[in-house]
């Protein structure tokens, strides 16, 4: 008898080039209560759109980018036959939040990297986690430092200045101490909040809090 189907099941979209692929997929998700198929063509409708490609590839992104022009895909899982091929930070550029090998995961890895993915988390093979962080060190060293801003976008005088006020300081103070001008002091936080479009100086503490700026 099947499980019945939470309400707020997760919905998962699956993309497969071969139908025998895809109906395996499918059937991972028929004893897990917590997903839920949504059809072929709907992908708009889907929480996490899972594509299993002949091959990970620029093709494979050329696809991600076909299916971010029909709906606002944020969370993608890559269920991969062999070698990864493509740009590991344009996949993720794209979405891509998790990588399975297909040929040595089990259903419940299946399920489970689904709902890790759908809850905002990631999870990779070790070996695109290097390449990850290789991408990401360089983007750091070489575009980003030479700029003076951290990875976050965020510069490092910004995040001073936002410390400072979350720590309750006023201007003066804030000037005082990283020796600025009042004047310059408002003019970073006004590109700050304008630029990230918050609302006021609480708003942007707010931000750069959950953000783990600061």
């Amino acid at each position: 008898m099947p499980l019945q189907t939470l309400v707020d099941a997760t919905r998962v979209a699956i993309h497969a080039p071969e139908s025998i692929v895809r109906a395996g997929l499918v059937s991972y998700l028929q004893h897990d209560r917590e997903l839920r198929e949504v059809p072929v063509g709907d992908v708009r409708d889907g929480d996490v759109v899972v594509v299993a490609p002949d091959v990970a590839d620029g093709s494979m992104l050329e696809d991600l980018r076909g299916l971010s022009g029909v709906a606002d895909i944020s969370f993608v899982l890559v269920v991969a036959r062999g070698q990864w091929r493509a740009d590991i930070s344009s996949a993720v550029d794209h979405g891509v939040r998790a990588v399975l090998w297909r040929d040595s995961f089990t259903p419940d890895d299946f399920t489970r990297i689904l709902l890790i993915v759908a809850r905002g988390g990631g999870s990779f093979p070790v070996s695109l986690q290097g390449a990850l962080m290789e991408q990401v060190q360089f983007t750091q060293r070489e575009v980003l430092v030479p700029r003076g801003l951290a990875t976050s976008g965020i510069s490092f005088r910004e995040a001073d200045v936002l410390r400072l006020v979350a720590e309750g300081q006023e201007l003066s103070q804030i000037a005082a101490k990283l020796s600025y001008s009042e004047s310059t002091i408002k003019y970073v936080l006004y590109g700050v909040m304008k630029r990230l479009q918050l609302r006021n100086r609480a708003h942007a503490v707010s931000y750069a809090i959950r953000s783990g700026l600061i």
